[in-house]
């Protein structure tokens, strides 16, 4: 039976920890364990602390490491079928606009952009957004060739324009100081 790799580094039996916490938890032991220090380090404990933060490093392992935890303390007993899961409430809404910190753009930002859209392309690549431009046009209308009346066809075309839209910035200047 492996040891609880929770318990070998000292952390909480919980699978919502952060990536970080886990690090330093394990970057803690094996700065105390190693084997190269000068009184030689403990080896057993640095190996079972390394094999644990193996198993805890992703949070895909953290959640499965967990589950392993719940389903052995079914099996002893420790853990009714009927009780609910130790750590699985529900986590609090977080709403849209605050976890992707979205900021509106004001209308002069946008306006401005558009008036700087002709000189970025003539100071950027202009070749190239050409080129990239035909491409979309040309898978838009090989779109439309191969499935004519489709429902998809506009989703497609649309995604191609998203494409176009959102790699182009490289091939444009620099928008110019202000």
């Amino acid at each position: 039976m492996n040891p609880n790799p929770f318990a070998v580094l000292g952390l909480p039996e919980r699978p919502d920890l952060n990536d970080e916490t886990v690090r330093a938890a394990w970057r803690a032991i094996a700065a105390d364990t190693h084997p190269d220090r000068a009184d030689g380090g403990d080896l057993d404990r640095y190996t079972q602390a390394s094999a644990a933060f193996a198993e805890l490093n992703t949070p895909w392992g953290r959640s499965e490491a967990y589950a392993d935890l719940v389903e052995q303390a079914r099996r002893e007993g420790r853990l009714d079928d009927d009780d609910d899961e130790p750590g699985t409430a529900p986590l609090p809404a977080v709403p849209a606009a605050a976890s992707l910190r979205l900021h509106p753009v004001p209308p002069s930002q946008l306006v401005l952009a558009l008036v700087w859209l002709p000189s970025r392309v003539r100071c950027g690549r202009p070749l190239r957004l050409l080129t990239r431009a035909a491409i979309a046009a040309g898978l838009s209308l090989a779109v439309l060739a191969l499935i004519p009346g489709q429902p998809a066809a506009p989703a497609d075309i649309a995604g191609l324009i998203t494409w176009f839209v959102l790699t182009g910035r490289k091939d444009l200047a620099p928008p110019p100081e202000r």
